[in-house]
């Protein structure tokens, strides 16, 4: 991030507090991303965007508003100030909001979290990647077609100044591999995919390994039945298991909380999960895809462990959710140019067990072994839990024969009390769990 840049944010600023503003922050976002696809050996896709964006958020005694533009012209930046001032005195009070009081201030200008990968692949190089993936699973016997294969790159710059005297940013990269495919022919035909990201080239699985995975998956799957509606246990592949940590990072946002709408807010304090459960969530992680250097208030961001041996120990909370329920932001506010902070997780995951996935499903005579779900029929208010499914079916310990087309239905609740962690965890998707056990969910199937 250029010191250029930072100027030009506390210009900006200058301006919104000569207009009248008691306080005010501006938050800069510059983007560029190239992508190259390809289908059955013909370039689908090749792409590159960037985008640069500007938002000012000014404060008024307990007026707020937030103006944002595409356009850096610091000879704009008075009109600018005056749009937002305007906007914030027809706006009414909110006496939840304003600037962080734990703010840090000075400049910082840092990226020691290892956040930018300065290789940036040529378009060639994509494409040959994205060739190669494809290539590998369609030479897996039983694959019939391609659905796509891609690969791309990509990088974002952020920076953040406040009226309180904060002056920040930092620089994140972006490389990618995706290869999906299809296996079979008529009614039976099943599709299956594999993908990965991060920060760093050097850590991306090579494209050639995805799509030999991403071929064998759906071959796996060909012709699947639907297993019989019934009640049973369930082990979920890694790659659906974080959905579980979608489900409840959202129940125990800081401004689903103060509404009232969650079905946790009561359970601060108590024992959600067995015990030895942990759920971190981690900003600081060197190489992370979620990692940052300070939150969206320039708080500085430490790891907060939300599930501490089963029991809930705090919510995710910005400045503005941490006022209403009367407690303290802990860094967690997640912005951008058009509007104001919110509550959200950075690298969240669960702390892996100690069985293997082998020894997890060890015991059970027939069961659900889930590598994918769709669909979503969450009641934030109950807990209640609906989705599609498909995958294998479990028989004395061993996966076995293909099942799709039916739901697993449960309560958020009862899931959480009875999971059951292994020892796989994998950081590749920036919201990360190991395979995960349930002991009991209903399935509506034939």
């Amino acid at each position: 991030m250029t010191a250029q840049t930072l100027d030009l944010l506390s210009d900006l600023i200058r301006h919104a507090r000569q207009a009248g503003a008691d306080a005010a922050d501006a938050l800069f976002v510059s983007s560029t991303a190239v992508g190259a696809g390809v289908r059955n050996g013909v370039t689908e896709e090749l792409e590159r965007s960037e985008t640069t964006d500007l938002g000012l958020r000014v404060f008024i005694g307990g007026k707020n508003a937030t103006v944002s533009t595409t356009t850096i012209d610091p000879s704009r930046f008075a009109q600018l100030a005056e749009q937002a001032m305007a906007m914030a005195r027809v706006l009414p009070d909110d006496r939840y909001a304003g600037l962080a009081p734990q703010a840090m201030t000075g400049a910082h200008d840092t990226n020691t979290l290892g956040l930018e990968d300065p290789t940036e692949p040529s378009t060639a190089s994509l494409l040959d990647r994205a060739r190669i993936g494809e290539d590998a699973a369609l030479a897996v016997p039983g694959v019939t077609n391609s659905a796509g294969s891609s690969a791309s790159w990509g990088r974002t710059q952020v920076a953040l100044a406040t009226s309180a005297g904060f002056a920040g940013g930092y620089s994140r990269t972006r490389h990618s591999n995706s290869v999906c495919v299809l296996a079979g022919e008529g009614e039976g035909m099943q599709r299956d995919y594999d993908h990965h990201g991060t920060v760093w080239l050097e850590d991306l699985t090579d494209a050639a390994t995805l799509g030999l995975n991403a071929g064998q998956q759906a071959v796996a799957r060909f012709n699947p039945a639907r297993p019989r509606t019934g009640r049973y246990p369930v082990v979920f592949h890694p790659r659906v298991a974080s959905s579980f940590l979608g489900h409840f990072i959202g129940a125990i946002n800081g401004s689903a909380i103060a509404r009232g709408t969650s079905f946790l807010k009561d359970k601060m304090g108590q024992s959600l999960f067995a015990k030895g459960v942990q759920i971190t969530d981690d900003p600081g992680r060197i190489r992370g895809l979620r990692s940052r250097p300070f939150d969206g208030e320039a708080l500085q961001v430490q790891p907060l462990h939300l599930v501490q041996d089963g029991v809930l120990t705090t919510w995710i909370l910005d400045s503005r959710s941490a006022r209403q329920l009367g407690l303290e932001s802990n860094a967690r506010a997640a912005r951008g140019t058009s509007g104001p902070p919110g509550p959200s997780a950075t690298n969240l995951f669960f702390e892996p067990g100690t069985l293997s996935p082998t020894e997890l499903m060890a015991d059970i005579t027939e069961g659900l072994y889930i590598t994918e779900m769709m669909g979503s029929a969450i009641n934030g208010l109950t807990g209640d839990y609906s989705r599609g499914a498909s995958g294998f079916m479990i028989r004395n310990g061993q996966i076995a024969e293909p099942v799709a087309e039916f739901t697993l239905a449960g309560n958020l609740l009862d899931i959480f009390a009875s999971m059951t962690l292994a020892n796989d965890l994998a950081f590749r998707f920036g919201t990360d769990a190991p395979t995960l056990r349930i002991e009991t969910l209903s399935t509506a199937g034939a």
